[in-house]
């Protein structure tokens, strides 16, 4: 079996840079495997999500097709970085630059785009509504701990925020705070668990220009710590909206030693997410 593996959401991309860092992450065509097989694809491709492709029609030279996202401990109903890498894989077998797809995910459509450029693929797509809401005292005493925060070292804008399963947003002051985090895994991902959570991003204040630095914790999906984790970028755009903040670049990667930026900007109540990407190598693997 044909596993492309695509490092998306690199760091330095766009349309004049080459770009470096990102999320591996493991993109193939659908084949008729259990669950228990498709969750095996991460551990044997050392990512730590996998993408499953089908393209099923569609109309005129807009085809249409089905991801499904795995990590070990299961399906998700949606993971950013994995579209991103998804459109990459799909436009590098396409003919021409531009690459354009009607995406179906468990319980949504929606439409992603890329460009080929020299050296990699810029992805876009549109990641929907984003619902957003404060965070309660409970939650807050009983994730901030396992984080390694105190209650009274970060501002009290602490959110949950789901564009489809929740995870807490927690601001800190400063990147070096952020960079200095070290959580407790077990203890996270009993708190998570119990709330409901997928995991928590803390994130650093955002300059003035919309930059900004995250971590995502996604313990309660088998992800200790995410490279690039764009759901939560999606959150972070939503939650930044009402400070005047429409465009954003969220740093991420950086404390595992692969660097990762995922762009965010909103338009009314929807959220539009991109990245730069590229298939790095094929691998061949036998799921069973």
């Amino acid at each position: 079996m044909p596993v492309a593996i695509v490092h998306a959401c690199l760091r330095g991309g766009g349309a004049g840079g080459r770009g470096h860092g990102g999320s591996p992450t493991a993109v193939l065509d659908d084949a008729p495997l259990s669950d228990a097989e498709r969750r095996r694809i991460p551990t044997l491709s050392g990512t730590s999500h996998a993408v499953f492709v089908s393209v099923c029609g569609g109309r005129g030279d807009e085809p249409a097709v089905s991801l499904r996202f795995f990590t070990t401990e299961g399906e998700l109903p949606a993971c950013g970085h994995g579209t991103v890498a998804a459109l990459a894989f799909l436009a590098e077998r396409a003919e021409g630059d531009g690459y354009r797809a009607t995406l179906h995910t468990a319980g949504r459509v929606f439409t992603g785009r890329a460009t080929r450029r020299a050296t990699h693929v810029d992805a876009t797509f549109d990641a929907g509504r984003v619902g957003l809401r404060a965070a309660t005292a409970g939650e807050c005493d009983l994730v901030l701990p396992a984080l390694g925060i105190a209650p009274d070292a970060t501002a009290a804008d602490i959110r949950v925020g789901s564009p489809g399963r929740s995870r807490l947003l927690v601001p800190v002051a400063t990147r070096s705070a952020l960079a200095a985090l070290d959580p407790d895994p077990e203890r996270l991902r009993t708190a998570c668990d119990r709330l409901g959570f997928l995991g928590c991003c803390v994130y650093s204040v955002p300059t003035p220009t919309g930059r900004m630095a995250a971590r995502v914790f996604a313990p309660s999906i088998g992800v200790p710590e995410d490279i690039a984790n764009a759901n939560s970028t999606a959150c972070l755009a939503a939650h930044l909206a009402d400070r005047g903040f429409t465009d954003i670049a969220v740093e991420m990667g950086d404390s595992l030693g692969s660097p990762a930026t995922i762009s965010a900007g909103t338009s009314g109540a929807s959220v539009h997410l991109g990245g730069a990407a590229r298939v790095t190598r094929t691998v061949r693997l036998t799921p069973g």
